[in-house]
This record gives structure tokens, C-alpha cells and sequence, in this order.
């Protein structure tokens, strides 16, 4: 399994390369199920894979002109605090046992499994639906800041990444686009900048929280920038918007998965809390 789980770290940044995002939906998944690390450690963990990742990703996109500075501040702010305040606070305050109904107990792992395959299914859906879904056409003429609802997107999204480790690309490209009219291509750069800061951020108030194992997350984290690396040459070869659909049906099909283990197929889980 572990071999297999090598294989799927170097398509955590493939994915990141050739789509800019999608690569944090993966990542928790292969360590949790792959590599049999903790739930709560591997978002832990996440943070860090993405976000270095997606770090390295950036160099080439922002000397492409492909990343917007001023953008990158002002929706990062709020999603880097967020994220930070998250992990150090919120996740360690989360109780374990969470609740129960009668004999069926829901533990801090199962729970953040099932945070994770829902945002799996709303993250399937925005790569599945048509192409830009119209965001292209939104991003012409000048740059406009929408400030309320880019602070207030910024804020969710660094709360949902330090719940699940998930760097949210899918959420933060259309805010971008949307909110502060950034073409599609300029988005993806500016948001992989993003991702970055505020998982590295977000990371740090783990540190202190969980004995790591820096051998795995070193090379889990040296295969996925390979893979960015591979997955930025092949996006100028391969159909971005054919290759988004298809990674968003394995997406949903991954997500209904987590559900139905954790919920269904997992009795250890629910009887002595994970």
C-alpha cells in the first residue's frame, strides 16, 4: 500500500500543476488511507504537503505574471488567520468522543473524515460543472474589489483548510474571479500563492500539538513537487477543462467513499472512537 501511496503523492501535485487545485482533496485520503496515519494528524500533515507544494507551484506561475500581488494580500489576510487560529485553538478544543446517539458514537477522527468526503462532494461538483461556468465573461474589463465578501470568503476558506487540511483551491478560483475579477489564468496563480501561505501558517500551529514524522512528510511533500512539476509541463499539452470534469467525478466517487466507510463499513470507528 505503501508503494501505491508513493505513486498517488507524486498525482497530489500532477493534479495541482495541470488544474491548480484538487491536490489538497487527495492528500488527506493517501495518508489516512494509504499510509494508515491518524485523520487528524494527516490534516495536519496536509497543510504542509500542500502548502509546500503549491509554493514551489507559484515560482513559475508569478514569473508568468500569472500571480496578482495585491490580491494574494488581501484575500490571504483573513484565510491565513483564520487557518492559524483554527489549528491552534479550534481542532485541539474538538472532544473525543464528539457526541452519541444511543450506541452509535461519532469520534473527532470520524468526524473530521466526514467534514472532509462532504467538502469532497462540493468540490466535485464545482470541477464537474460547465467549464467556467461563466466566470470568464465576469473577470473582463477593469480590476474591483468586492472587499466584504473577499474578507468573508477568505475567513471560510481558512476555516474549512485547518478543519480537513484542505488547501480550498476550488473554493478560492471562482471568489477571485468573481470578487475581484481576475482572469481564470491569473486566478490560479494568485490562489496557488494563497494555498501556500496559508497552510505553511496554518502548519505552524501544529507543531507544538503532534509528534511528526518528517520522514514520511518530507517524502510525500519532495514526490508531490515533482509531480507539480509534471503536471505544469502536461497543462500545456492536455485539455485543462476535459481533464477538470473527469478529476471531479474521481472526486465525487472518493468522496461518497469516505462517507460510506466511515459511516457504514467502519463498526471499530464508531464502537471505540477511532
Amino acid at each position: 500500500m505503501e508503494i501505491v501511496g508513493y505513486f498517488a503523492s507524486a498525482l497530489i501535485g500532477v493534479s495541482l500543476g495541470l488544474i491548480g487545485g484538487g491536490g489538497s482533496i487527495l492528500t488527506v485520503p493517501v495518508l489516512v488511507y494509504l499510509f494508515g496515519v491518524d485523520p487528524v494528524l494527516a490534516t495536519a500533515y496536509s497543510l504542509f504537503i500542500v502548502g509546500s507544494t503549491s509554493l514551489v507551484g507559484a515560482f513559475p506561475k508569478y514569473r508568468d505574471g500569472m500571480v496578482n500581488l495585491k490580491t494574494a494580500a488581501i484575500f490571504g489576510a483573513p484565510a491565513i488567520l483564520a487557518v492559524y487560529a483554527t489549528r491552534a485553538y479550534l481542532v485541539p478544543m474538538i472532544p473525543n468522543p464528539v457526541f452519541s446517539i444511543g450506541e452509535f458514537v461519532v469520534s473527532k477522527a470520524m468526524l473530521m473524515m466526514g467534514i472532509f468526503a462532504v467538502l469532497m462532494v462540493f468540490a466535485s461538483y464545482s470541477m464537474i460543472r460547465s467549464k467556467n461556468g461563466g466566470t470568464e465573461e465576469a473577470a473582463a474589463g477593469p480590476q474591483k474589489f468586492n472587499y466584504p465578501m473577499i474578507l468573508a470568503e477568505g475567513a471560510i476558506v481558512g476555516v474549512l483548510t485547518g478543519l480537513v487540511g484542505a488547501g480550498g483551491g476550488f473554493l478560492i478560483i471562482p471568489a477571485l474571479v468573481l470578487f475581484s475579477k481576475l482572469p481564470m489564468k491569473q486566478a490560479v496563480g494568485t490562489s496557488l500563492l494563497i494555498i501556500a501561505a496559508k497552510s505553511l501558517i496554518g502548519f505552524t500551529g501544529d507543531i507544538s500539538q503532534y509528534e511528526l514524522d518528517w520522514t514520511l512528510l518530507g517524502t510525500v511533500t519532495a514526490l508531490a513537487i515533482v509531480g507539480i512539476f509534471i503536471g505544469n509541463r502536461l497543462s500545456r499539452k492536455v485539455d485543462g477543462d476535459k481533464l477538470k470534469k473527469a478529476f471531479g467525478w474521481f472526486v465525487l466517487i472518493m468522496g461518497m467513499y469516505i462517507l460510506v466507510k466511515e459511516l457504514y463499513l467502519n463498526p471499530a470507528a464508531t464502537a471505540m472512537g477511532h
